[in-house]
């Protein structure tokens, strides 16, 4: 059964928190971005930490993002940000640009890691994808929410974290975003899982993630808040690097 989506809608990263729209983010982002480009004509690529969130549907990863965000001094970057750089044509011709610039040679040894089947051709979206990952990463420390950037970014630079939760844990968070009843959160956690799992399939031919993929899984039921969380991903990362 689909769920009436005009009637009931939850995009994952939203909580209570005002967010701008992805378009707001990603335009004013890249007039910051290609006035910086220019200074940097010449300059060596500058190889910046960055936070890798991937996470099951609902878990709160954004709101848990912003609050490393202040902590860490990064910025925050989500799915629907990389999927409006990646699925605007402007946008996503100039990252695409910048990444073969700096990043030709990264294409063979991705598609050698990520695509094991040689009959796995990487498509134009996933260029884009990945294109607009690299040049956000590029320009600072960057916190990265879903779209498996962990898969794509060089991984002695990322701190790879996965955020799981219990199907009941996630179903009681979306009804409470969303102020509706347990059995219409229960329909649109199912239809976003399986929009999830199709878009891992399309992007990067995987069903799902391996718990080897990551420095550190995190089980939300058995923490008290988000901000428990948020201290134990801060310590991981300043552990690492």
């Amino acid at each position: 059964m689909s769920v009436n989506r005009e009637k009931i809608k939850y995009v994952p990263g939203m909580y209570a928190k005002k967010r701008p729209s992805a378009e707001q983010m990603a335009n004013a982002y890249f007039s910051d971005w290609q006035q910086r480009q220019v200074k940097r004509v010449g300059r060596p690529v500058e190889q910046h930490h960055a936070i890798c969130i991937s996470r099951k549907i609902g878990v709160g990863a954004v709101e848990l993002a912003d609050m490393l965000a202040e902590r860490l001094e990064f910025r925050v970057v989500d799915r629907e940000m990389i999927e409006y750089i990646a699925e605007n044509g402007k946008l996503s011709e100039k990252t695409v640009a910048y990444y073969d610039e700096r990043y030709a040679d990264k294409i063979d040894e991705f598609m050698s890691f990520l695509f094991r089947e040689k009959s796995f051709t990487m498509s134009d979206y996933t260029r884009r994808l990945v294109s607009a990952i690299y040049a956000m990463a590029d320009d600072g420390p960057t916190i990265f929410v879903g779209r498996g950037a962990h898969l794509v970014l060089p991984r002695e630079s990322v701190l790879a974290i996965r955020l799981i939760a219990s199907k009941s844990y996630r179903i009681y968070r979306l009804a409470r975003v969303l102020d509706v009843s347990p059995d219409l959160a229960v329909m649109e956690l199912e239809e976003l899982d399986n929009l999830q799992r199709k878009f891992f399939k399309k992007a990067y031919n995987v069903k799902d993630a391996s718990p080897y993929e990551f420095d550190l899984v995190l089980n939300l039921d058995h923490l008290r808040t988000l901000s428990c969380a948020a201290d134990i991903i801060q310590k991981a990362y300043e552990c690492k690097f």
